[in-house]
């Protein structure tokens, strides 16, 4: 069996160096995000900030949402950072304010992110306005137990 020079040693650490380091950067440039979008009313520490009449949302240049009081708009997201453009109507009737290059930091560990918008526009702190979106599952119904006394009314004896 051949002894592997220095060199040679040397040279293929260094390619398996630089694949960990490829790999490394993929994994953290190339994480997807689902984020949504909320014009939703927000009670945060006794005060409620109310949802807005019409919020229309943009993500490089397409519009992802227009949402109503209540509405939720989505966009995936490759990346850490996220960068939107908001066009808000506060009250039926008035002009629409635009808000232009929203620019946050997506947490790496969350797959789905909830933006509240109302909360977001009055500078409240990040926990208030960005949360990890959970999926509202519903248990199913438990089995009623049939009650096998009552069957016998319909005079079926033993059958």
């Amino acid at each position: 069996m051949k002894k592997a020079s220095a060199r040679s040693i040397i040279f293929k650490a260094a390619a398996l160096l630089i694949l960990i380091v490829i790999a490394v950067v993929m994994f953290i440039i190339g994480r997807g995000h689902t984020v949504y979008i909320d014009n939703k009313t927000l009670d945060y520490e006794g005060e409620t900030y109310k949802a807005f009449n019409r919020v229309n949302v943009y993500v490089n240049g397409e519009r992802i949402g227009k949402l109503a009081s209540r509405e939720r708009g989505k966009s995936t997201n490759i990346g850490q950072s996220f960068t939107m453009t908001i066009e808000v109507t506060r009250e039926k009737g008035n002009d629409p304010e635009t808000y232009e290059n929203l620019e946050f930091k997506l947490p790496y560990n969350w797959d789905g992110i909830v933006i509240n918008v109302p909360g977001y526009l009055n500078n409240l702190p990040q926990e208030a306005w960005m949360t990890e979106f959970v999926s509202q599952t519903t248990e199913a119904p438990a089995e009623e137990e049939v009650n096998t006394d009552e069957l016998d009314e319909f005079a079926l004896g033993d059958f």
